[in-house]
């Protein structure tokens, strides 16, 4: 496989998520005591989460962190039951990645490409692999996320600076 080739690029992580039985609990840290801004909330009956949006940094480098509950404990998915439930990385060209990454057998999570909690266009890539498609998480959730454009044109001014020694 030539990854030379490869369509679209990964900028940066966007999001990170943790689930827990209770978010309050897990607001008691990150908020309370580490500071994390809380900048929104979501429910979702279909993907049985209830989670608080908190966030690290600012600007097109704010890093999402996600405090989730299940609104069923005893359904899936089950938000709760992996204390890091997934990471989100934000891509530059979302349908390409995952045309591309499809075609290099790459699994995908059901669900397609869809909107976010966060607004943007996602899709998830499968913690694990199968026999049609040899390539997943390895047991880790990983969600793709659309950036926007000011992220895609931060991350390239950023790329395009010289290293510093």
């Amino acid at each position: 496989m030539n990854v030379t080739t490869r369509p679209f690029k990964v900028l940066g992580v966007q999001q990170i998520a943790i689930g827990g039985h209770d978010k309050l609990r897990l607001q008691t840290l990150w908020v309370d005591m580490l500071g994390l801004e809380k900048t929104g909330t979501f429910q979702s009956e279909r993907e049985n989460v209830d989670e608080d949006i908190c966030a690290i940094g600012s600007g097109p480098f704010k890093v999402e962190v996600d405090l989730m509950q299940p609104i069923d404990p005893d359904k899936k998915p089950a938000v709760h039951t992996t204390p890091l439930n997934h990471i989100g990385l934000w891509i530059d060209d979302l349908p390409t990645a995952v045309e591309w990454l499809t075609a290099q057998g790459v699994r995908f999570a059901p669900g397609g490409i869809r909107k976010g909690a966060a607004g943007f266009d996602i899709t998830f890539l499968h913690p694990k692999a199968n026999e049609e498609f040899p390539i997943a998480g390895e047991g880790v959730l990983i969600e793709l996320v659309q950036a926007p454009p000011e992220v895609v044109d931060a991350f390239a001014q950023l790329a395009a600076q010289p290293a510093r020694p």
